[in-house]
């Protein structure tokens, strides 16, 4: 399967470029090296990385050598479905191989990340379909870096993306759950114009106020979202 490349801000670059820390001498070579790899983490400072590691190092042998065995796991198992690009540890993701789901329904967002998060309310469904990012022509990334092409075969050759054993079902509807920025906003755009060419519906996730939330303290881009999409009261 081809291999899909994460867009990494520059701030996260790798840490081990970096002149070591003043006093990192001191330590044995492989505490030393396993300080390098823990401070290069997003996020993760050298006081931090030097706390991880000694906290590895006083760890029983059988509980550092399972974080190990974790790491290795999730690189040589896991990978992007087929068909969706969520991840898991075969050709199909486990909610593409759900014969119980929607299958006339994909909802369409940024990264796996953003599929747990919808996932994990229980309200959907459906099928997903992962972009691995947005449009960004700043930072030059088009419909190429993505997997836009392969959305659209998916609505034009169903049958190809049915697991054995399930019934193809022509897609009827994509909705839009991008991410409220200019550029997630951009992509929707892009992909609402071409998804009507292939004759189905097209729809985005619901903006507006959240529930428990304040009007003062709301900004002017969330008011305008809820106002034009108000509701009847029933």
């Amino acid at each position: 399967m081809e291999q899909i490349a994460y867009h990494v801000d520059m701030s996260s670059r790798d840490t081990r470029s970096r002149p070591p820390a003043a006093g990192s001498s001191a330590y044995p070579e492989p505490i030393r090296a396993l300080i390098d790899e823990l401070a290069a983490l997003p996020g993760i400072g050298r006081r931090s990385a030097e706390r991880l590691a000694f906290h590895i190092l006083k760890s029983p042998e059988p509980d550092a050598l399972r974080l190990a065995d974790a790491v290795r796991a999730v690189k040589k198992t896991v990978r992007h479905c087929r068909s969706c690009f969520n991840l898991g540890d075969s050709d199909r993701c486990a909610i593409c191989a759900d014969p119980k789901r929607d299958r006339s329904r994909i909802l369409v967002v940024e990264q796996p990340k953003d599929l747990i998060a919808l996932e994990q309310t229980g309200m959907y469904k459906g099928l997903y379909h992962v972009l691995m990012g947005r449009l960004s022509p700043l930072d030059n990334v088009g419909p190429g870096d993505l997997t836009v092409s392969a959305l659209f075969d998916r609505i034009k050759h169903p049958d190809k993306h049915a697991p054995e054993g399930v019934e193809a079902t022509p897609v009827g509807e994509v909705v839009l759950g991008l991410n409220p920025t200019v550029e997630g906003d951009g992509t929707a755009l892009y992909l609402a114009e071409r998804l009507r060419a292939l004759q189905v519906r097209v729809s985005r996730l619901a903006r507006g106020l959240p529930t428990g939330g304040s009007l003062e303290f709301a900004n002017k881009a969330v008011l305008a979202d809820a106002i034009s999409g108000r509701q009847e009261m029933m």
